[in-house]
């Protein structure tokens, strides 16, 4: 898969099937424990979802309306999509071997997946039972082939197809469909079995089961079953209609998902020829369309949930620890007398809600603001700040709605906020709100008022902040602070208050000025290089996307800045060329943990620039999302960034070559293996010893 010999830049859609392909190698490594190569698969699979729901149908929808320009893209969407499904259907016959290979090694241990036809007496019994006390109320079957209009299938829904007949009367076929209700009820079920066996069945193999109790008043003894699914286009189109609100755009939006246009349809090989064919005339799909033909089992997303019981070798992940200085004082005296830099997962997500809930009882406190995207479903956070609104707070959250495949939760969120009385921000126009930003403001005793809080590259939500690799400064510096503040202003009032981020100081706000900073500074690196003086950049984030950001960093690597990128998704540039006076070392690091991250660091003649941000080099983040880039000035805490960024650039485990020819080489250096995610552990729980030994102050 090399890029086009003309293109300045991978197209992203193909670099992003390259990202897929390093989850797919996690899931292919034999030395990953077995549960986490089931995980693996589950988030290829998540992510190839989501990558036809958005991605592919956005692509189609240019070639259906002939539209380039929106798109940044210098080659023709068609041999895009052409390309896509070439790798994609690589991809899939990859996955299936795996999957093969992972099913041989559960059955090693002594884990069997059950199909219908495999059962025992007693394992019959239970999920005759089974069946009849808690799935029958969920399944409704539709009987199709007379149907005048086609029932709406649902995205993200498995289905059985499901044929029938009578063995003397092979000519007559009924045909059915029955959606697989696991939403409500799971995809496993643990069945009876001995000692030191686990058996497990899926939840369509229980229906398939039970096909002949379903239908039993029609009176046939042939069934073939199915799995199928669609899935669908996912775009809300959330036009700039000034009459409807976000919220009914959203709900409404939320609707025509279900109801998008099919960009995939992937079934189980073995269908019936004559249903096969009956479906995809009744979908109106045409061969163009994505049809993929697979094995048995699909929507493997459900795999991330896979029974823990069943394993033996007791889960590997070390806990969270406390930070060091975090342990016996309130969050909030720490922060008011130095900066703290948490480190996810590594260090326990607790004090940031520790710090809303000692602000929500602190009786000096007036006010606390904070922006949220991707909420935990059982917020600690959200019950922190409606505490703080009962206990008298003026309580401002910024709510992005439109966090993708999060908007029902977030519509729930903002119910629940606004009935106890908070102020909940939800609309700016063409805006996402993606920066990870807090502001508390306390009274002193001489009647000051002073400002602390955090700005954050993660998203505040306490069950990714245990998988996810991120940053967060929790500080009560006046000037972060005062820049914070001007970011919620410009939130309270979009239309007419730009001019809070223009006056932003120390804090570099998108849309629009991070590229303009960033620009700079490349620029001031490439004047180094050229008088021959020392000159480095190292950039870590999950995407590089945006041609100018990428087009500039030629440019340096042309005059010989030293240039180190760790990016994890997404990578446009092309990394390898013989103009370059210094090779750039590009990697990317996909490991147990999702590397979230966004840490730049500049030379800058000496005395270094360290930022940490909320946003990727990507033309969305850069001039259609609100985010926050924050200076870090503490020596200390650059330090440990620039530590920790280090063991990164070291790692010959996990970390891949990300060269123009996209081949996910692994690093392999001949030192002594540094898996960095291991080493970060390891380097961050050091510091936590000396405060235990002499016991903490």
């Amino acid at each position: 898969m090399a890029h086009h010999p003309k293109r300045k830049t991978i197209a992203r859609d193909i670099s992003w099937l390259s990202f897929n392909a390093r989850v797919l190698q996690e899931a292919a490594d034999s030395s990953v424990p077995l549960r986490e190569r089931i995980r693996f698969l589950g988030i290829f699979s998540n992510n190839m979802d989501e990558f036809f729901r958005v991605r592919v149908a956005t692509l189609r929808r240019m070639i259906q309306f002939g539209n380039k320009a929106n798109m940044h893209l210098e080659n023709d969407p068609q041999q895009i999509i052409d390309e896509i499904q070439m790798t994609v259907l690589n991809q899939q016959g990859e996955f299936n071997r795996i999957w093969e290979e992972v099913s041989k090694e559960l059955n090693q241990q002594k884990i069997f997946l059950r199909t219908e036809k495999e059962l025992n007496v007693e394992q019959q019994n239970f999920v005759r039972n089974y069946f009849e006390e808690d799935v029958s109320s969920d399944v409704i079957p539709l009987m199709i082939e007379n149907i005048p209009v086609f029932p709406m299938l649902r995205d993200k829904s498995i289905y059985l197809a499901v044929v029938m007949w009578k063995k003397e009367s092979a000519l007559k076929k009924k045909y059915a469909l029955i959606e697989i209700p696991s939403r409500t009820l799971g995809r496993f079920t643990i069945l009876p079995s001995k000692p030191e066996e686990s058996h497990i069945i899926l939840l369509e193999d229980v229906i398939r089961f039970n096909l002949p109790d379903i239908f039993s008043y029609f009176g046939y003894d042939q069934y073939h079953a199915h799995i199928f699914k669609v899935t669908r286009d996912a775009e809300i189109d959330i036009e700039e209609d000034v009459s409807t609100t976000i919220i009914q755009k959203l709900e409404k939006g939320i609707r025509n998902r279900r109801k998008g246009k099919p960009v995939r349809f992937v079934y189980d090989r073995e269908m019936d020829p004559g249903l096969l064919e009956y479906l995809i005339r009744r979908l109106n799909l045409s061969k163009r369309d994505n049809l993929i033909p697979g094995g048995r089992i699909h929507n493997f997303r459900h795999f991330m949930d896979f029974p823990e019981q069943v394993f033996k070798e007791k889960r590997h992940r070390k806990k969270p620890f406390d930070h060091p200085l975090l342990t016996v004082r309130r969050v909030t005296d720490v922060i008011l007398e130095k900066d703290v830099m948490l480190h996810f997962p590594y260090h326990s997500f607790l004090p940031l809600i520790d710090l809303i809930r000692e602000a929500a009882f602190d009786p000096d406190v007036t006010t606390i603001k904070i922006t949220c995207y991707r909420l935990a479903q059982q917020s600690k956070i959200i019950n922190a700040l409606i505490n703080a609104v009962r206990n008298g707070k003026e309580v401002i959250v910024m709510l992005e709605l439109r966090a993708r495949f999060e908007e029902e939760a977030n519509l729930e969120w903002k119910e629940r906020l606004e009935e106890e009385g908070a102020k909940v921000l939800v609309e700016i126009p063409n805006m996402k709100v993606h920066s990870k930003v807090c502001m508390i403001k306390k009274k002193t005793r001489d009647n000051n008022t002073i400002m602390y809080g955090f700005v954050s590259t993660g998203n505040l939500n306490e069950k990714t902040a245990k998988l996810y690799g991120d940053h967060c400064l929790l500080t009560a510096n006046q000037k972060i602070m005062a820049d914070v503040n001007r970011i919620f202003n410009y939130l309270e009032q979009p239309k007419t208050g730009f001019n809070f981020l223009r006056d932003c100081k120390v804090i570099i706000p998108s849309p629009h000025f991070v590229k303009k900073e960033m620009l700079k500074l490349i620029d001031e690196e490439i004047r180094q290089a050229r008088k021959k003086k020392p000159a480095a950049i190292t950039l870590k984030m999950n995407s590089l996307s945006d041609d100018e950001m990428i087009m500039k960093l030629y440019d340096a690597a042309r005059a010989g800045v030293q240039i180190k990128l760790i990016i994890r998704g997404i990578f446009c540039m092309l990394s390898e060329s013989k103009k370059f006076e210094k090779p750039v070392r590009a990697i990317s690091i996909v490991d147990e943990y999702l590397e979230h991250a966004r840490v730049w660091v500049f030379h800058n003649k000496g005395k270094e620039k360290v930022y940490i941000s909320s946003a990727d080099w990507m033309v969305r983040n850069l001039e259609h999302r609100v985010e926050a880039t924050c200076p870090v000035w503490h020596e200390e805490l650059q330090q440990e960034l620039k530590d920790i960024l280090n063991i990164q650039l070291q790692d010959n485990v996990k970390a891949r070559w990300l060269d123009n020819q996209l081949s996910n080489e692994y690093v392999h250096t001949t030192k002594k293996k540094i898996r960095s995610q291991v080493e970060t552990y390891n380097y961050l729980y050091k510091k936590t010893q000396p405060h235990r030994e002499t016991g903490s102050h």
